[in-house]
C-alpha cells in the first residue's frame, strides 16, 4: 500500500471511528435522560448537566422546584450544593497564595490568638486535606454561635489525631480556613468569592446571602420527596447571617448554569494558574486502596480516584438532606457531569455515578430509579386507615427487604407523622418498631411523644418510663426528655386534683 493510500485509509478510519464514538456517546445522551425521566415518577426531581470535549451534550431540569406553584427544575433553578462549597473555599486560599498573602504551609497560630499547644502544628495544608485532626462539626448548620464562641469551642475540641497522621473528614476545618481568607483579606468570605470569582466570571446567582436573588427561582427541599422544607436561601435572608457552623464548608446556593461556568473556568485555568490548579487536584492525602488498582485521594476540597492508566476522576458531593450535589470531572477527558436533587433520598444519590457509568460504558445499563422507602410509606398510609397497617409491613418487606430490620425506619416516619396531626398512623408505626426492638429506649421515648400529643397521658406516661428504665446505666440521649415529659404529665395530674 503507497503513503498517500494508507494516509487515505487512516484519514477514513480516524473519521469512522469518531462517528462511531460520537453516535455512541449520542445513545449514551439519550439513555440518561430516559433514565431521569423515568426516575421522576418515582421520585425523582432535578437537574443533569453533561459537557463534553467544549459541547454541552445534556442540560435539562426534571420534575418540580416546588410542588405548590408548580414551578419545574431549570437550568436557572436555584439549588442547596451542600459540601461542593468546599472548593470555592480551596480555591480562595490558592488565591491569597498566588496573591502572596499567605503559604499553605502556615500554621493556624499566625490566624488565631491562644491555639492550644496540640494543635499548634496544624497547617492550612491539613485543613484543606482534611488531616488536621478536627472533628467533623460541633453543632447543627443553622444553629448561630457567636464566632468567638465558636473558634473558641473548636479549638478546645480533643484532635482525634496528631496533624497530617492521616484522613478524616471535617466540616469545621473549612470553617477554620474561612476565617483565615477573612483575616487574610479584610473582606468577608462571600464577599471574596464574590469579588475575584463570581463577577469577573459573570456568575449571578451563587452564593449566601450577597446575590440580588430571583426568589421565583429557589427550589425548596423535600427529603425523601416528602415535606416541603423550604428553599435555603430563604433561610439565609431570614437570618441576615450565615452561622459558622456552615460557612465556608457547606450551604452555598447556586444554578446548574454558574455551576458549569464555574467549572470550565476551572478547567481551563480561568479561576487560578495552571500551576495552582495543579495544586488544587494534587493526590495530597491518600484515603483509600481499591481491589482493581484505582486509589483515593483528598485533594483540596475534592475526591480524586486516580485510575491504574492514570486517568483521574475529580468528583466531590454535597447534602444536607434535603438537596443533593454531585460533580464528576475528567480533566484529561475534558467531561463535567453536574447533578442536582431537591429531593434527597439514598436511592438518588447514585445517581450522578449511575450517568457517569452510562457515559463510560455503553453496554451499562442502570438499575431504575426507585421510589424511596419513605415516599412509599406515606403514599400507603394517605391512602389507607391505619387498620391496614400489618399491610403495610408486609408490603415493605417484599419491597425494601432491609429496611425493617433497622428501627431508624419506623421511628422517623412515625415521627414525621406525628409532625403532620397523623397520630393513630403515628402510634401504629412506633408501636410496631418498639415490638421489633424491644430494649430501645430511645423508640419507647418517640412513642411517648406520640402519645402524649395525641392526648393519651396514660399510654404516654407508661412509653417514657419505659424509656427510662431502658436508659439505665449507659448513655442515655433520651433520657432528659423523657424525664421533662414524665414532670410535665405529673403537673398535668396536680391540676386536675
Amino acid at each position: 500500500m503507497n503513503k498517500l493510500l494508507n494516509l487515505a485509509v487512516g484519514a477514513f478510519c480516524c473519521l469512522l471511528f469518531s462517528k462511531i464514538a460520537a453516535q455512541d456517546l449520542d445513545s449514551g445522551i439519550l439513555k440518561i435522560d430516559n433514565f431521569l425521566t423515568q426516575g421522576v415518577k418515582k421520585g425523582f426531581s432535578g437537574s443533569a448537566i453533561v459537557f463534553d470535549k467544549g459541547q454541552t451534550l445534556l442540560a435539562k431540569g426534571y420534575g418540580y422546584a416546588d410542588k405548590k406553584s408548580k414551578l419545574l427544575n431549570g437550568l436557572d433553578t436555584v439549588f442547596d450544593i451542600g459540601s461542593n462549597t468546599k472548593q470555592f473555599t480551596s480555591a480562595a486560599i490558592l488565591k491569597l497564595v498566588e496573591l502572596g498573602k499567605l503559604k499553605t504551609s502556615q500554621p493556624v497560630s499566625d490566624f488565631f490568638d491562644g491555639v492550644p499547644q496540640d494543635k499548634r502544628s496544624i497547617t492550612i495544608h491539613h485543613l484543606l486535606s482534611h488531616s488536621a485532626g478536627f472533628v467533623e462539626s460541633i453543632d447543627q448548620d443553622f444553629n448561630h454561635i457567636a464566632e468567638a464562641e465558636f473558634f473558641d469551642r473548636l479549638f478546645t475540641t480533643k484532635l482525634l489525631f496528631k496533624p497530617g497522621e492521616k484522613y478524616s473528614y471535617s466540616n469545621v476545618g473549612y470553617s477554620v480556613l474561612a476565617k483565615i481568607i477573612e483575616k487574610t483579606s479584610g473582606r468577608s468570605y462571600e464577599e471574596f468569592l464574590q469579588q475575584h470569582f463570581f463577577k469577573p466570571l459573570k456568575i449571578k446567582q451563587t452564593g449566601y446571602l450577597l446575590p440580588d436573588w430571583n426568589k421565583a427561582n429557589l427550589a425548596h427541599g423535600y427529603p425523601r420527596n416528602i415535606i416541603d422544607t423550604g428553599a435555603m436561601v430563604e433561610r439565609y435572608l431570614e437570618d441576615n447571617k450565615v452561622s459558622w457552623n456552615i460557612l465556608g464548608n457547606g450551604g452555598i446556593n447556586s444554578t446548574p448554569h454558574d455551576m458549569l461556568i464555574w467549572m470550565r473556568a476551572l478547567a481551563n485555568n480561568k479561576v487560578l494558574s495552571r500551576k495552582s490548579t495543579e495544586l488544587l487536584l494534587g493526590l495530597h492525602q491518600k484515603i483509600k486502596d481499591y481491589e482493581d488498582g484505582r486509589k483515593l485521594f483528598y485533594a483540596y476540597g475534592w475526591g480524586v480516584t486516580l485510575k491504574s492508566d492514570g486517568l483521574r476522576r475529580v468528583s466531590h458531593n454535597g447534602s444536607n438532606g434535603r438537596f443533593w450535589h454531585s460533580i464528576i470531572w475528567y480533566p484529561e477527558l475534558e467531561r463535567i457531569v453536574l447533578f442536582s436533587t431537591n429531593a434527597d433520598s439514598p436511592q438518588l444519590e447514585r445517581v450522578a455515578s449511575e450517568i457517569d457509568k452510562m457515559l463510560n460504558d455503553g453496554n451499562y445499563h442502570p438499575k431504575p430509579i426507585i421510589k424511596n422507602s419513605y415516599l412509599f410509606a406515606f403514599e400507603f398510609i394517605e391512602e389507607n386507615s391505619p387498620s391496614n397497617s400489618k399491610m403495610l409491613f408486609k408490603q415493605i418487606e417484599n419491597k425494601y427487604p432491609d429496611t425493617l430490620k433497622q428501627s431508624a425506619f419506623l421511628n422517623r416516619v412515625g415521627l414525621m407523622l406525628m409532625e403532620r396531626g397523623k397520630f393513630e398512623w403515628s402510634i401504629e408505626l412506633l408501636r410496631e418498631n418498639t415490638a421489633r426492638f424491644s430494649d430501645d429506649g430511645n423508640l419507647y421515648d418517640s412513642l411517648g411523644e406520640a402519645y402524649f400529643n395525641a392526648g393519651k397521658i396514660e399510654d404516654a406516661a407508661a412509653s417514657f418510663k419505659t424509656a427510662l428504665k431502658l436508659g439505665k446505666n449507659r448513655e442515655c440521649h433520651w433520657c432528659e426528655n423523657s424525664q421533662l415529659k414524665l414532670e410535665q404529665i405529673d403537673g398535668l395530674d396536680s391540676n386536675k386534683e
